[in-house]
């Protein structure tokens, strides 16, 4: 290509340049536009890719990679956001006037909330900003505390180092004004609230690029400093959380606390919240692990810092064999999930929990010791507590509940709808998500669940059992539910959708020789027992086979991949350990035969 170009796109490109507040990102668009007006193929390719859409807001907000452009994570796209959030907001309700605002310590958090504290302060609203990085759910208690109409929340959770992302929670007068049943205060947002903020979003872009367009709101700025003007969340805030969190705890009934604990943040935020608390609770014995305790955005141990990936704990399980450890303890990043692992007297190693088999412990737990706390949400004069579980999570905990005579609830995925369950005490979600404290905290807490469990765990030391054998007790009580994955990875999101719609026109006759039964498509039916509206259609697609076997696929919320979750399950013949054994063995066989077709199935090598 030798003419000069000179065409929509580099005319877009120039005014997003006009308006980026950041030197960095705009000098990279810059070097690539210059390029491409002289003729450069390769810097204009780029520049098609970089604007070839707008990253999608949805109910988990905002979540990509940072760079310059439309399709990534920067402060323009962020301010942009913001202003929507804003417009939203004043629109739906013009007395909503306060937010909360927190980050953890990724690359550009700090500026990405700062430049969303502006713009709340510049018009007018309280704004609730925390003085330094810190967990998710410290942000989402503080939604509740203040009252406030709005959260944001700057993380990416678990997601790669380069990665970074915007939660939107709603509380105070807007919530009640947009969910008059006050289930969702406090809570993330649910469609179609995300989708009309979404159009506000387009709206306030359209009226950057419209001609004639007003100058850029904000300069650009090699630092950016945390602004004037707004009220600061610290210390006290962090304190009363940490209070309110021993208040979980029952020291008359399970007093134990003889266990060696080895924590690890993952290098994120978590580290303090977590060591403090254990060590307010009374467990003197916590050996953090030195080399990823410090928030560190380069993510250093770890290129994937989700302690569900391979190799995440080789650290803290090296720890625990060093120190002779009962428990090894890990938060994501943002510390909203948690991770354990056990000594397996068995096998004579360690043994990470899945997300399924903490669930059912902690679950067991809170049915054997009663609600943690009282003051629950209730609705039509309701007041029996339930515990309750994402879909793709396992059905074992339903049957355990069953079990004990209490009510249990099943909902689409994310903690968005196991928050709105009313009267709940305990949920989960098989991605190490749970909260214990849903009174409080209405998202899955890392930080809470860590002192919860850990109670647990030091309760069964004491009685001489282990965390191993619980879940063949509760095995034994409910039955075997062996559950796993199979994992397709895309190259671009837009390619999540392609592998369900396959499936829809040639659904699969049978699973691992096992005849499907009964399907359901969420996109145009209810889960069973459940009201169906637009707000609640969702891509994933649930197979039930004859033998009780369940497969469920769905595109990811946050990540380039489409999820297959695997649930195989067997009926121990009596309580006996050996046929407990027998039980699980079988279950884990068919799991196996299952994964292997859903690999044939999904087209997976």
């Amino acid at each position: 290509m030798t003419e000069l170009r000179s065409d929509t796109l580099l005319t877009t490109v120039g005014r997003w340049i006009e308006l980026d507040p950041d030197p960095g990102t705009r000098a990279e668009l810059t070097e690539l536009l210059e390029d491409a007006q002289g003729g450069g193929q390769v810097a204009y390719d780029s520049l098609e890719r970089l604007f070839a859409g707008r990253l999608a807001f949805g109910t988990a907000g905002l979540r990509a990679e940072l760079g310059p452009g439309p399709l990534r994570m920067n402060r323009l796209v962020v301010r942009q956001t913001a202003v929507g959030l804003l417009k939203y907001a004043n629109e739906k309700l013009p007395s909503a006037r306060r937010i909360v605002i927190g980050f953890d310590a990724r690359y550009q958090s700090d500026e990405f909330a700062f430049d969303t504290a502006e713009i709340f302060r510049d018009a007018g609203w309280d704004v609730h900003l925390f003085d330094q990085p810190g967990p998710t759910p410290l942000l989402a208690r503080q939604v509740l505390v203040q009252d406030a109409d709005v959260g944001v929340m700057v993380t990416a959770s678990h997601n790669p180092p380069r990665d970074n992302g915007y939660k939107v929670y709603l509380g105070g007068g807007l919530s009640r004004h947009l969910e008059p049943d006050g289930l969702g205060v406090g809570a993330q947002i649910v469609s179609p609230v995300d989708q009309e903020i979404a159009q506000t979003i387009e709206t306030v872009v359209g009226e950057d690029f419209a001609p004639h367009a007003a100058a850029p709101a904000a300069l650009p700025a090699t630092e950016v400093t945390r602004p004037t003007g707004v009220n600061s969340i610290g210390e006290h805030a962090r304190h009363s959380y940490q209070r309110e969190a021993l208040e979980l705890l029952d020291p008359e009934n399970y007093p134990h606390r003889d266990i060696t604990i080895v924590y690890t943040a993952m290098h994120g935020v978590g580290g303090q919240a977590v060591t403090d608390l254990l060590e307010a609770g009374g467990f003197a014995e916590v050996v953090a692990v030195k080399e990823q305790f410090e928030p560190d955005a380069a993510f250093p141990t770890a290129d994937f810092p989700n302690p569900e990936e391979d190799g995440a704990l080789d650290l803290a399980l090296k720890a625990a064999r060093d120190h002779d450890a009962d428990l090894v303890l890990a938060n994501d990043p943002d510390a909203d999930r948690l991770s354990a692992a056990v000594y397996d007297a068995t096998t004579q190693s360690w043994r990470q929990l899945s997300g399924d088999e903490i669930g059912a412990l902690l679950g067991r737990h809170i049915l054997e010791r009663g609600p943690l706390r009282d003051g629950w949400q209730t609705r039509d004069g309701d007041d029996q507590p339930v515990i309750g579980n994402s879909v793709v999570s396992s059905r074992l905990l339903g049957k355990l509940a069953e079990s004990r005579g209490l009510g249990h609830e099943e909902t689409l995925t994310g903690f968005k709808w196991l928050a709105r369950v009313p009267n709940i005490i305990f949920g989960y979600e098989e991605a190490i998500g749970f909260d214990v404290d849903p009174v409080h905290v209405r998202d899955k807490d890392g930080v809470s669940a860590a002192l919860i469990f850990s109670e647990l765990m030091a309760d069964l030391k004491a009685k001489g059992t282990s965390a191993i054998e619980a879940l063949d007790e509760i095995a034994a009580e409910a039955g075997v539910h062996a559950t796993g994955q199979v994992t397709i990875r895309v190259d671009d999101l837009s390619q999540l959708g392609e592998v369900t719609a396959a499936l829809r026109k040639a659904p699969p006759a049978e699973i691992a020789g096992d005849a499907v039964v009964d399907s359901l498509d969420l996109q145009s039916v209810p889960l069973p027992g459940k009201e169906f509206t637009s707000a609640k259609s969702t891509d994933a697609l649930i197979y039930l086979t004859a033998a009780g076997h369940r497969v469920i696929v769905r595109p990811s919320g946050t990540e380039p991949k489409v999820k297959c979750y695997l649930e195989a399950v067997s009926a121990p013949e009596s309580e006996d350990s050996s046929a407990v054994s027998a039980a699980r063995t079988e279950a884990e066989t068919h799991l196996t035969r299952m994964r292997s077709s859903m690999q044939e199935i999904l087209g997976k090598d």
